[in-house]
């Protein structure tokens, strides 16, 4: 069944994300593979970061991680066996937070010839875009651009911030980035709720033809063979960040449309 919206599928922000950032790496390599043989392959490369912070992740990322648990308060004290002074029992008891290990896919596009890194396409995750993954993750951009390596930047989230500020960025809820070797300038595809996803240019080595990557595409092949649709209750609001109450309103129209 496929997506009922016309582009990013906002509810596919919650709890199923994990799933889908590593659909879309997959099926972008299935997508791309077939253009880019035989002096190119598209590879899927897994890195790993640890979100010290998964607590601001709860119920969206990470629903097996306890935030707290609420003690009863006891109205019996017992006296300490040094002071013979009675403590007051805690009421609230807060688990420590461990970090969590989060397995981020990428598509490296690089030369059957010698496996040389041409373009990394990377499709950004929620402990991409706050802090402290955000340092690290900006420190990979740079390293990279230094490497006169083309880089891919799908941001599918409305939580976070963008891993580069700009005056002129502007303020829509997904953003597609390209940033070609040495060019120094980065192309932007700005993405409302109301826009398909763009069909953009992968860069290959200079000189040659770019391959052509269909976002939208891509999208609507996971949704379907997910069945993602089975999993999402569309009685319900998306998933935080809150949206505007024309988007709401809009979202509600749409699925309407969808199932007359």
């Amino acid at each position: 069944m496929p997506s009922p919206l016309p582009g990013m599928n906002p509810y596919l922000e919650g709890y199923l994300w994990s799933d889908v950032h590593n659909a879309l790496a997959s099926k972008i390599r299935a997508f791309l593979a077939p253009q880019l043989r035989p002096k190119y392959a598209a590879r899927l490369e897994v890195y790993v970061v640890e979100d010290i912070s998964p607590a601001s992740e709860i119920g969206i990322l990470y629903p097996d991680v306890e935030v707290l648990q609420i003690r009863q308060r006891r109205d019996i004290t017992l006296p300490t066996p040094s002071t013979n002074i009675a403590t007051t029992p805690a009421t609230l008891t807060l688990p420590v937070i461990q970090p969590v290990e989060v397995r981020i896919p990428t598509v490296e596009i690089r030369d059957t010839a010698n496996n040389i890194l041409i373009s990394c396409i990377e499709i950004l995750s929620p402990v991409n875009k706050r802090e402290p993954g955000i340092t690290d993750y900006r420190k990979k951009r740079q390293r990279l651009y230094n490497a006169n390596v083309h880089l891919i930047e799908i941001d599918l989230l409305r939580r976070g911030n963008r891993p580069f500020n700009h005056p002129r960025l502007p303020d829509v809820p997904y953003l597609i980035t390209l940033t070609r070797a040495g060019s120094g300038v980065i192309d932007l595809w700005p993405v409302t709720l109301q826009d398909t996803l763009p069909t953009i240019p992968v860069p290959l080595c200079q000189g040659e033809r770019d391959a052509v990557l269909e976002l939208q595409a891509v999208l609507n092949a996971i949704y379907d063979e997910a069945g993602y649709d089975l999993s999402i209750d569309y009685t319900q609001p998306p998933p935080p960040p809150v949206l505007s109450d024309a988007d709401i309103e809009w979202i509600y129209k749409w699925l309407g449309k969808s199932s007359s």
